[in-house]
């Protein structure tokens, strides 16, 4: 076939642009893009100089990275996550964020489900380093190219659960409230500050000794080892894990629709021929993978990681969570004090009315998944995750007697401590 000298040039421009892709995903090395003109960013602004300098010659930013802690809860999903990140983001001192890698996944993976395998999640797993590297810098900018539709201004109503956050919630970002309220109800937050201001967060943000990122859209620990090892960053991992049993319980409960044929497990006693095995096995996959890397204690991970169980948590909030603090160098600020005292003892019917709340009686609902879920599911899961199971120490059940026990308790004493 006969090719014109044109064709054979995009063809090798093309050939480097993969190349180059492919690289820069399989190495995993940060690097800063500028995807929107700003003195905060990369290049000091379109009405001062052209945009035309590369980002590692623009200015950095003007404090000391090194001062600030970077934290990172690394979670799946309906394993308690929200309620532990709200434990940071009542801190004064932290600046959090909840789940921004949420805007990556609905820009480069829209269709991602809890049904698709792994390999297909790792296509995220990329640009989620180099945006998580920005937000440790305080870069929010970085963030407006997921953002959709795009921020103008530097300004956005679009941010996912822009309310979970306490410090997107309060001044210098928004002024409806004063600082005497230090429980701002997320849809309060919502109705009452106007469309937020990246760069009032970025303000924010550097104001803070600590930077809390929480995410479920990361699968493995061993996916940030290039963020651990950056000398520019203070990144440390607490890595939140619940009994699979749970976990597959709340999902049946959330996403009603993705768990239809498990519900009609449970209601009918027939497991279904066309049941999705991948939404049960892909999170125990996951959780023995991660969990052995940290556990086995590699060299970059010495002070940077926490396995921390859910259940530990709800059982004895305040305990674990100064265990927590203890462990990040953290002071127990008095404001997560009165939080942890106000939202765990709620009532099953608030905690039922609010699927992502976190006002519930914590102990109970660490466990209730023993009344809900039948002994054929319970024992099937067991099955499947029985190494995750034994090295979390969560107990099997052996008949449908020991399962609604609840005076039974199905939880190891067990002390992970942290890889110091």
């Amino acid at each position: 076939m006969n090719c014109s000298w044109k064709a054979v040039i995009l063809l090798a421009l093309a050939s480097i642009a993969i190349q180059y892709t492919a690289i820069r995903t399989l190495t995993g090395k940060p690097f800063q893009l500028c995807p929107v003109p700003s003195p905060m960013n990369c290049s000091v602004g379109a009405d001062t100089e052209p945009f035309d300098r590369t980002c590692d010659e623009g200015p950095s930013f003007p404090y000391n990275a090194s001062r600030k802690t970077h934290i990172l809860i690394l979670a799946t999903t309906r394993s308690g996550s929200s309620f532990v990140g709200q434990l940071f983001n009542q801190h004064s001192d932290v600046f959090y964020l909840f789940e921004p890698l949420y805007h990556v996944q609905t820009t480069l993976v829209p269709r991602l489900s809890h049904s698709r395998n792994v390999a297909e999640r790792r296509v995220m797993l990329g640009a989620s380093r180099d945006l998580l590297r920005s937000l440790c810098d305080c870069d929010l900018y970085f963030l407006e190219s997921y953002i959709k539709p795009q921020p103008v201004n530097h300004t956005t109503d679009k941010l996912f659960r822009r309310g979970a956050s306490k410090a997107l919630c309060s001044p210098p970002v928004c002024d409806a409230f004063g600082p005497a309220e230090v429980n701002i109800e997320e849809g309060d937050c919502v109705k009452k500050c106007a469309s937020l201001n990246m760069t009032l967060a970025v303000d924010s943000c550097r104001e803070r000794r600590y930077i809390a990122l929480k995410t479920v859209r990361v699968p493995e620990i061993g996916d940030l080892r290039v963020l651990v090892e950056d000398p520019r960053l203070n990144l440390k991992i607490i890595q939140l894990v619940r009994d699979p049993r749970g976990i597959l319980s709340s999902r049946m409960e959330t996403f009603r629709d993705a768990f239809r044929l498990w519900r009609i497990w449970r209601a009918t006693g027939r497991k279904p021929y066309n049941l999705d095995l991948s939404q049960l096995k892909v999170v125990c996959e996951d959780f023995l993978n991660s969990v052995s890397t940290g556990l086995s204690r590699p060299h970059w991970l010495k002070g940077k990681y926490m396995l921390v169980r859910y259940e530990d948590v709800a059982r004895n909030p305040l305990q674990k969570t100064k265990d927590i603090f203890e462990f990040l160098g953290m002071s127990l600020d008095q404001n997560v004090v009165k939080w942890i005292k106000r939202n765990t003892r709620g009532s099953k019917e608030l905690s039922a009315k609010h699927k992502y709340g976190t006002v519930r009686d914590s102990a109970a609902n660490a466990e209730s998944w023993r009344l809900k879920l039948s002994f054929e599911i319970v024992d099937y899961t067991q099955n499947v995750c029985q190494q995750v199971l034994h090295q979390l120490g969560y107990k099997a059940v052996n008949s449908s007697e020991e399962l609604k026990n609840m005076s039974l308790t199905l939880i190891e004493d067990r002390t992970f401590v942290p890889f110091l």
